[in-house]
């Protein structure tokens, strides 16, 4: 029976994993913070100029970066490694066994994990966006879906941020899942998707109207012929991607009111997710009225794609899990260890 290539590798040239994952890294921290001098890289990564050079000269004299005036920058050849080698350093650092344990677990068939924790570094949140841009760049590449539906929030904020430029216009029409006003604007789905647009190389349409607003508001403008238009069109995507976000603090984002606030908490709401508030167990304990995507619509949808990281979001992630059918999870470590151990603690 043969070995796996990469053990028969190690045996031959012992120091050759520890080599590939130290580059792999440099790479990957170039790509996360370019343009970025030596000096800075050095800092990010906690190492000295000195055992950095060597790394650095190999992957400009492979054509994997350019050195500017700016500092260094990756090239077209550079992520395309990145890629390739993205599931193998995955498999080297044991990521892959706690995925599929995590996969089990919330009954999610493709859970791909980042290193670090979101709450813990801040700098992991471009990781988790870098991770999230990959997956779904496969799932484009696999399944070539026309409409793309997402929702606003700092994780898909991020992704947007991580995706590479693609080479070829890719056929897709990006949209937000839902209406929202009054955020941030990096933050709104509405920007997320025609940022996401761009770097596709697709479209994308916007959808101006109100997140939060009473249901009267709700009803009439879902008889309008263009937001009824709109809102059919969102429900018919065959990609979505979403954020999950801890209960109360999307609450006091979107200033929901405080007697609302306090139902939530003594309701034990954990998770907000396409503007429903989910308990530990899933159910939904509060709805916005709002226009756009509804939990039922996404049993329709071929690929619903997740990504959230941070020990702080694992009850979050642990309660949309049981509350509607994800494809697919982009998380990080942090969120991936309290999970595993929350439900050591159930089991015990």
């Amino acid at each position: 029976m043969g070995l796996d290539p990469l053990l028969s590798g190690q045996r031959l040239v012992p120091d050759l994993t520890t080599k590939l994952r130290s580059r792999y890294k440099v790479l990957q921290r170039i790509y996360l913070h370019q343009p970025i001098g030596r000096r800075s890289l050095a800092h990010v990564m906690g190492l000295t100029e000195r055992v950095l050079r060597a790394d650095v000269e190999l992957l400009k004299e492979q054509g994997l970066i350019e050195v500017g005036p700016l500092g260094m920058t990756i090239t077209e050849a550079g992520i395309a490694v990145l890629t390739d080698l993205d599931e193998v350093v995955r498999s080297l650092d044991g990521r892959s066994s706690i995925e599929r344990r995590l996969g089990s677990l919330l009954g999610i068939s493709h859970v791909a994990i980042v290193p670090g924790d979101c709450q813990e570094e801040e700098t992991v949140m471009k990781d988790l966006g870098y991770g999230a841009a990959l997956t779904v760049l496969s799932y484009i590449h696999a399944e070539s879906p026309r409409t793309i539906a997402v929702t606003g929030g700092s994780s898909l904020a991020w992704l947007t941020e991580m995706m590479p430029v693609s080479q070829v216009n890719y056929p897709v029409e990006v949209l937000p899942a839902r209406g929202g006003l009054g955020e941030r604007l990096e933050f709104l789905a509405n920007t997320i998707s025609s940022r996401l647009a761009e770097k596709l190389g697709g479209t994308y349409r916007m959808f101006h109207v109100p997140e939060l607003m009473s249901r009267q508001t709700a009803e009439q403008l879902a008889m309008e012929p263009s937001v009824q238009q709109m809102v059919d069109r969102i429900r018919q995507a065959e990609l979505v991607i979403h954020g999950i976000g801890e209960a109360i603090t999307m609450a006091k984002r979107r200033n929901l009111d405080e007697a609302t606030i306090q139902s939530l908490k003594q309701s034990g709401a954990v998770a907000e997710a396409f503007g429903y508030y989910f308990n530990r167990s899933g159910k939904i304990i509060h709805m916005m009225s709002t226009l756009g995507l509804r939990l039922e619509d996404l049993d329709k949808i071929r690929t619903v794609i997740g990504v959230a990281g941070g020990a702080n979001k694992a009850p979050a992630i642990m309660a949309v899990s049981k509350a509607y059918h994800m494809d697919v999870l982009i998380t990080d470590e942090g969120a991936a260890q309290a999970i595993i151990a929350a439900a050591e603690d159930n089991t015990n």
